[in-house]
């Protein structure tokens, strides 16, 4: 099964309308079993941005999409316009693999938080389950190098990360922080993506997005820059993908 993670599209004044149409050319060429989006569509939750963002996600030619909300998309009560443009169910299932989504995002709020009881349905449909476990969310898990002193995780994240350890998750991607990563903890790879088409990047100058293959139960990653290529990882976090390796480097 082959997908594809984007997030942080931030429809708004930092929105980057030439990157974003590259980026989908560049997904649909590949043709991805399915589009994971980790949150923030929009800057500030406006009905006009969410217009904007259900309309440009229809470029998009994967069928199965899943979208989980970001902090940005609930201001301004634009958690009551989410579910209205990006209806999606919390387990999807698919080629043998699960997608369960935690939904992070609070009301006016930028901090992330899931909540008892989603904790606990999120460890019930996990250990239940057979095959491939993929969570997604968009709020960090663990603190991302690079992103400034507001690297808070979510208020709960020893209580999910107990639960997905104990559950036998077998990955988890996250978005908000606009810096792609990779943390193993207790065995748990949790991949951080980058934005998809914000002007507003941290530690790694170019928009991204990740390229997720699974079989027998094992899977490999590794992040696309837009216009650029295709970096791993390991290279990413030991911090020998740098600056040469961003479109353009090379004239520069």
């Amino acid at each position: 099964m082959l997908i594809v993670q984007i997030s942080d599209i931030h429809v708004g004044p930092e929105f980057r309308d030439g990157i974003f149409q590259q980026g989908v050319d560049e997904i649909n060429a590949l043709k991805p079993d399915a589009l994971l989006v980790t949150g923030d569509l929009t800057e500030n939750g406006l009905l006009s941005q969410y217009e904007r963002a259900a309309e440009l996600m229809t470029q998009f030619s994967c069928r199965t999409k899943v979208f989980t909300s970001g902090n940005h998309d609930y201001r301004n009560t634009g958690y009551l316009l989410f579910k209205q443009f990006f209806p999606s169910k919390p387990v999807v299932r698919k080629k043998g693999v699960t997608i369960t989504t935690v939904s992070t995002a609070r009301p006016e709020r930028n901090d992330g938080e899931a909540g008892h009881r989603q904790v606990v349905w999120m460890e019930k449909e996990l250990t239940g389950e057979k095959g491939f476990r993929l969570v997604m969310m968009h709020h960090h898990l663990v603190p991302v190098p690079d992103t400034g002193p507001n690297t808070i995780p979510i208020l709960d994240a020893g209580d999910v990360l107990r639960s997905i350890s104990h559950s036998g998750a077998d990955l988890v991607v996250c978005g908000h922080r606009h810096r792609p990563w990779k943390w193993i903890l207790n065995r748990v790879p949790i991949i951080h993506a980058g934005s998809f088409s914000s002007e507003r990047l941290r530690g790694f100058f170019s928009n991204s997005y990740n390229v997720i293959s699974i079989s027998q139960g094992r899977f490999s990653a590794s992040l696309k820059i837009i216009g650029g290529p295709r970096l791993s990882f390991d290279a990413i976090a030991k911090g020998e993908a740098g600056l040469s390796n961003l479109p353009g480097a090379e004239s520069a």
